[in-house]
């Protein structure tokens, strides 16, 4: 028999069987398209979940600081320095912060204290912090040492009476700052007491305040923290003093997340690998009961001359035929979700990586089909003529 005769049999029986064959087949296409789905588009889903610093709790943030001790002269991180940090592999960006050491004031209600900062244009991506009204500022701002702030909710509240001030001139240490942007007042933290000018600015205008002694380093992912924390030393004494030089990590945060990542991925594999699983068994009951059910059939066609490689090979054709099948309707489900997917990220994995979901699909519909059917056609092939005609 030819191999596209068998393909085009086994297909026409499978479709005369398709009602039997729809649970086992949707499990089959629910678990490709869950594997195609983890494969495709897991990383971004991963480094969305790693943006969102309220939910790590600050684990893929490493603290860098020199520590100034009395009567020593102020270490601060150098132009040169920030950038080797950004080009660090696994590092998704590094911002640098100036601090006021004492609490600034403003003319409002009763001369209200907040606290002084100035930072970069990367500082809002490092730390996951974004406006409620208006804008933050942005590296060009910063180049172009503009004359302008934004404020954190509270702070508003304190001097104005609200948040929506965008616009507004705020007077800080006897200097006028335009207001660009209110800071999200639906988080919590201390920058809702804050004030943040472009280090540059602060740097011109601020008297008192410190060089930028404070480096937030932001990590792709979660599980290059560590990595990214032993090499940061080597990097910045390969082009500075690192005199006074501190590295936190919040490891006990970085654990508790690793650990719940851990459970949920592990949880979601061993899902996805039992409903293949199952839809093999699946196939493998089907097509034991396909055998039964067409025992006398088997005779006949033995009685016809039939040889059992060609009873083996038909059923292995179908059991073939319906894997295939289910996984194929998996990939394209699969498709359909990596683009649901990418809109919600907002971003579009490589399409390499779908081709290798693809391929690792059709990979286990082999493995599936062959392993499943194996055993039922031995049977049918195996099956004694006499015995099959009498079959009742």
């Amino acid at each position: 028999m030819k191999f596209s005769d068998l393909l085009y049999i086994s297909f026409r029986q499978v479709m005369r069987q398709r009602r039997r064959y729809l649970g086992v087949g949707l499990i089959i296409a629910l678990g490709t398209a869950g594997l195609i789905l983890i494969i495709t588009v897991g990383g971004e889903v991963k480094n969305k979940f790693n943006q969102d610093l309220d939910l790590l709790g600050g684990a893929t943030l490493i603290r860098v600081v020199f520590d100034v001790a009395p009567g020593t002269r102020p270490q601060q991180f150098y132009p040169d320095t920030v950038k080797a940090v950004r080009a660090m592999k696994y590092v998704a960006t590094a911002t640098v912060m100036a601090v006021k050491p004492t609490p600034a004031t403003s003319p409002g209600r009763d001369m209200p204290h907040f606290r002084l900062v100035g930072v970069d244009g990367q500082y809002w991506s490092a730390v996951s912090l974004q406006a409620s009204h208006g804008r933050v500022f942005n590296d060009q701002d910063v180049a172009e040492r503009r004359r302008i702030c934004v404020i954190g909710g509270e702070v508003a509240r304190d001097i104005f009476g609200r948040t929506d001030v965008v616009g507004r001139n705020l007077v800080i240490d006897r200097d006028t700052y335009l207001i660009v942007g209110v800071l999200d007042i639906l988080k919590q933290g201390a920058h809702l007491h804050t004030a943040f000018l472009p280090i540059t600015t602060a740097q011109d205008r601020i008297q008192d305040i410190s060089p930028p002694n404070r480096l937030f380093v932001r990590v792709r992912t979660f599980n290059h923290v560590e990595q990214v924390a032993a090499k940061l030393p080597e990097v910045i004494t390969a082009r500075q003093s690192v005199r006074g030089l501190s590295i936190i990590v919040a490891w006990v945060r970085l654990k508790r997340v690793q650990n719940v990542a851990f459970l949920i991925e592990s949880f979601v594999l061993v899902s996805t690998f039992a409903a293949l699983v199952l839809g093999g068994f699946g196939i493998w009951n089907m097509m034991m009961a396909a055998v039964r059910n067409r025992t006398r059939e088997i005779g006949l066609k033995k009685a016809m001359g039939a040889e059992d490689r060609d009873i083996l090979a038909q059923f292995l054709a179908e059991s073939m035929v319906l894997s295939l099948g289910a996984v194929t309707v998996g990939i394209i489900l699969g498709r359909i979700g990596v683009e649901l997917t990418s809109l919600w990220l907002g971003t579009h994995p490589p399409e390499s990586l779908f081709f290798t979901a693809v391929g690792m699909g059709l990979a286990f519909a082999l493995i599936i089909g062959v392993g499943a059917g194996l055993y039922p056609s031995m049977q049918a092939a195996r099956m004694q003529v006499v015995y099959a005609l009498r079959y009742e």
